[in-house]
This record gives structure tokens, C-alpha cells and sequence, in this order.
């Protein structure tokens, strides 16, 4: 199985009020979602752009967030079963696998535990016999290390699997949209290679040996090769259902698609704005030997729900239909068209938070051809425990995207849940892998007591903005408000009483828009989103 884990750092579970443990045999429970704007700490050698200026997240509840590492490239993690942090660089001049170790002072080390790779991507920790072994996916090969607890250097690679497609191929003249490889290994040793796609959508790729836009079974040394699925164009995430040899994905599906439906609108094959934002949706699913999943003719169908959703026969590849939409496998779940969800892990068996440990976390790396832009987010599905399937999404950890879905400042690539809990997200925008902590109910009693004292109006501000505090016993609060270029517009201290204090903050000279104010007292920190529409 693929170890997801990460560094030991005492963490609490969470608990009934009863202080007893919510069993896991329910059927499904829904935890609660990122609905709490905080401030991402980032130590002082960490704050380089875009961390030159504060930026925000948001989180659960009793959740904390923090720049854990700044590594160049981040792309895929796997944590070892020691608790050491494993990154891949796969860039155009480093092309490694990094290893990321936290130190008794809390302080980050990181070493270039292997070099020389073509384009790295995927890492998976399996263990065979006696030896533990570190596979790693590379663009045209899989290789993998016999590994020693501890060790900061590889020892000898052995490439068990060759002659992968890549942009070498004569027929692709030099260009390979997706040839990034991604894999998983079940609990009988075999290894399933994701071979994804040259293109947007091509009949090519499904002639081809081997296929693309499919994934491949190996025995774990490379031998006898054989189809498991197709019709998956870019099957980022692979990752077994614990305790069982059932292989998930998430696919990135086409972009640009013609309006497929030859109605009396007009629009029939026509390549329009409007439709594209919402179609074709990525998928979560569940991958069957043997099945196909409708890649590059039929396209899943989100109009009706996201749930086992039919398909489109694809206006490019499919018009006439020759290609039967209706014997496709369907997809088990849909996801928001153009989100490219890349990173995908399961949590049962993990110490995440108790009411976050019987799901799926899926990375949202975000899109690029959708009129408002979408993803750029973490996201959790609880599971059934009953039906063994996802339930409705929550988002776990989000708000890198501004309030009108123009811009992100970051986009997550891969998570990975270690032995303490944490969870770590890598994002290739900021070049840097996040900590996300649950601080738990004794932390957040200050921020509760700041909630509760505090009382902002109006909203819009006009002119001024009026905080009232009631109540807290320190001696003074510190106030900041961030703009949407993440500088501070406003950063004032003021003494309070341990009564009522109404503060007024003039807003008269800033800029109409979406400001985070934060509140700072005694140790503790409340945000919240404020507007200012001056006349």
C-alpha cells in the first residue's frame, strides 16, 4: 500500500463531550468544514515571496495552518515508515527526490536523498519480505531503492520497468502533455502505473502500445505487464481503499469541449465559454480490472448530479457514435470540471482527527481554461462505511483563491497524513509543503473567548469600521487589516478595559473591497472578512 504518513507531533483527537471516541462503524459522518479564515504562520526563513506579505486560509475549526518547508518543484510526498518526509523535484534541471526532516528544536532539514532522475513524480513505500522498498515514478521508467530507517542518501537504483512513453517517441515529436507517471502498489505486491494521456482528446493515444490515457498491472519486479483499465486520460491520484485491493483514482478530464448535444439551440459542435466552464467534470471513482471509463469518445454527464453520472458522446472523436457511451464504466463520483485534482489519499488507519479518519483527501491543483477559476483547494469525502462509497465533499482546507475567483496565490499538488495526525500539502506555486494541525479545544478556549467579546459593525464599512470588545480580561488587542494584495493597510495596538470598549478604525482613505481584519489578544488571533464601499 502507499504510505501517506508524516511527522511525530503530539496531537489530540477529537472526542464526544463525554470524552469518548466516535466509533468508526457508523455509516457515514460528515466532520466539520473549512469555514474559519486564518492567518498561515511561516517561520522568519521561510518568508519569501509570496510569504513576503501575510496571507489567509481557510480551515476547520480548532485548525491551524503553517509553512512547514519551501522546496523549488514540489510536486508528490510520501512520508517513510519512520516518519521522514519524502518530496519529488521533477524540474528541468533537479529531478530529484527530496527528504525533509524536522529537528528536535523544530527547526527543517532537507537533503538530496536521490538525483539524477528523469522527471520524478510519484513515491510509494512498499515493503516486500524483510525489505522496504522506495518506488519511485519517473517519466519513462519506475525505479525503485532498497531503503534504510534513517539514511539521507539512496543507495543503488533499480529500474524494474522500462521503456515507458515519453516525448522521445517518434510519433509525438517531442511533446507529451501528461507524461508524468503516477502509481500504486495493492497488498499482493502487483504495481498499477498510470500512463496518462498526450493529449486533449486523440484516438491515437488508444492505438498506441501501450496504451495512454490507461493503467498498466506489473508484477512488483516489473514482470508480465498487462491492461488493468482504460479511457482514464490523466489518472493523477491512485490510491487502494485500506484493507482491501480496491484501486481509486482522480482523472483530470478534457478541456475545450463542443457543445455535444444536436438540439434546435444552434450550438451543436460549437465550442462555447458558457459550456466549457462546467464540462466535462474530473472524476473520483473507483477502478475496475477490465473497465473503461470512456476516454477520448464519451464524456461524463454532471447536468443531473455527480453521482455514477452517464456519458456524451464526444463531438471530436464520437459524433456518430460508433463508440457506444452506454457500455462505459461510469464514474463514481464527478468533480467540478477543470478543478485537475491531483493528490489522493484515503485516511482510514490514519491518526488524522478522530471525526476526519474514515474518508478520502483529494488535492485540487485548480483550472485554467474556466471564465471564473475553480479548485485551488483541499477537499475531504466522508465515507460509507455501508456501501464503501464517498458521500458529498467538504472542503478541508481552502480560501487561496480570491473572493472573485480571479487569482490564486497557491495551488495544492499532493497531501500526505503522517503518524502524528498532520496533514501536509505540497503547492508548486509557493514552492512549499503546508502543515495543517488540530489544535484542539484547550488552544482554541482563548480564540472562543475573543469570538465571543467581539462585535464588528457596519458591514460595509463606511468611513469607519466599529469594534466592540466585552469582557476580556487582557489589557489590549492588536488590530490589522490586510488588503487583497496581502499588505497591511492597517496595524494598530489598543488598550482596553476589562468592561465594554468600543473602538473605531478609520477606513475613510482605503480602497473599496474585501479586507481581513484581525484581532490579536493574549496569544489569541480572530479573522474576519470585512468591506469597505466608502462614497
Amino acid at each position: 500500500m502507499k504510505i501517506k504518513r508524516l511527522l511525530n507531533k503530539p496531537l489530540l483527537l477529537f472526542t464526544l463531550a463525554t470524552g469518548a471516541a466516535i466509533p468508526l462503524a457508523q455509516a457515514q459522518t460528515t466532520p466539520p468544514a473549512a469555514t474559519v479564515t486564518v492567518k498561515i504562520d511561516v517561520p522568519e526563513s521561510m518568508r519569501a515571496a509570496p510569504f513576503n506579505v501575510d496571507r489567509f486560509a481557510t480551515v476547520p475549526k480548532d485548525f491551524s495552518l503553517e509553512v512547514y518547508a519551501r522546496v523549488s518543484g514540489v510536486r508528490f510526498m510520501a512520508v517513510a515508515p519512520n516518519g521522514d518526509l519524502f518530496a519529488s523535484v521533477p524540474g528541468e534541471s533537479d529531478n530529484k527526490i527530496k527528504l525533509i526532516r524536522a529537528n528536535e528544536n523544530g527547526t527543517v532539514q532537507d537533503f538530496d536523498y536521490a538525483t539524477g532522475l528523469q522527471h520524478p513524480h510519484d513515491i510509494v513505500f512498499h515493503q516486500i519480505g524483510d525489505i522496504q522498498y522506495m518506488y519511485v515514478a519517473e517519466k519513462n521508467q519506475i525505479s525503485r531503492f532498497v531503503y534504510k530507517e534513517g539514511e539521507t542518501r539512496a543507495g543503488a537504483r533499480e529500474v524494474i520497468i522500462s521503456n515507458l512513453p515519453d516525448e522521445s517517441l517518434p510519433e509525438l515529436k517531442g511533446n507529451y502533455g501528461h507524461v508524468l507517471k503516477n502509481i500504486a502498489i495493492d497488498s499482493n505486491h502487483k504495481i498499477y502505473v498510470s500512463i496518462a494521456s498526450t493529449c486533449n482528446a486523440c484516438e491515437a493515444d488508444t492505438k498506441s502500445d501501450p496504451k495512454r490515457g490507461a493503467i498498466y498491472q506489473y508484477n512488483a519486479d516489473g514482470s508480465n505487464r498487462r491492461l488493468f483499465a482504460e479511457g482514464i486520460r490523466n489518472a493523477e491520484g491512485l490510491a487502494f481503499l485500506p484493507g482491501t485491493n480496491e484501486l481509486w483514482v482522480v482523472g483530470n478530464n478534457r478541456d475545450w469541449i463542443p457543445y455535444p448535444h444536436n438540439d434546435n439551440t444552434g450550438r451543436y459542435g460549437q465550442v462555447l465559454q458558457a459550456y466549457v466552464d462546467n464540462n466535462p467534470p474530473e472524476i473520483f471513482t473507483k477502478v475496475r480490472d477490465g473497465g473503461n471509463y470512456g476516454w477520448p469518445f464519451c464524456n461524463p454527464d454532471g447536468s443531473q448530479g455527480m453521482n455514477n453520472m452517464p456519458y456524451n458522446k464526444d463531438y471530436d472523436t464520437n459524433k456518430d457514435g460508433e463508440v457506444d457511451c452506454d457500455e462505459m464504466d461510469r464514474a463514481t463520483k464527478g468533480i467540478a470540471a477543470h478543478s485537475a485534482p491531483l493528490g489522493l489519499i484515503f485516511t482510514q488507519g490514519t491518526q488524522m482527527p478522530q471525526l476526519y479518519r474514515n474518508g478520502a483527501i483529494v488535492a485540487l491543483h485548480g483550472s485554467w481554461n474556466r471564465d471564473k477559476k475553480t479548485g485551488y483547494k483541499v477537499i475531504y469525502y466522508p465515507w460509507n462505511s455501508q456501501t464503501q462509497t464517498p458521500g458529498d465533499h467538504i472542503d478541508l482546507v481552502g480560501g487561496f483563491l480570491n473572493s472573485d475567483s480571479t487569482v490564486a496565490y497557491a495551488r495544492p499538488v499532493d497531501v500526505a497524513v503522517g503518524t502524528d495526525g498532520s496533514l501536509f500539502i505540497s503547492d508548486d506555486a509557493t514552492k512549499s509543503i503546508y502543515r495543517l494541525t488540530y489544535s484542539g479545544p484547550v488552544a482554541s478556549a482563548k480564540n472562543d473567548e475573543l469570538e465571543r467579546a467581539l462585535t464588528i459593525y457596519p458591514v460595509p464599512a463606511e468611513g469607519d469600521l466599529k469594534i466592540a470588545l466585552n469582557g476580556l480580561k487582557s489589557k489590549e488587542v492588536r488590530i490589522t487589516m490586510t488588503n487583497a494584495q496581502s499588505a497591511n493597510v492597517v496595524d494598530e495596538t489598543r488598550a482596553i478595559s476589562s468592561g465594554e470598549n468600543n473602538l473605531l478604525v478609520d477606513t475613510s482613505k482605503l480602497a473599496n473591497g474585501v479586507y481581513f481584519l484581525s484581532i490579536f489578544s493574549d496569544g489569541a488571533r480572530v479573522v474576519r472578512r470585512v468591506v469597505v464601499r466608502n462614497k
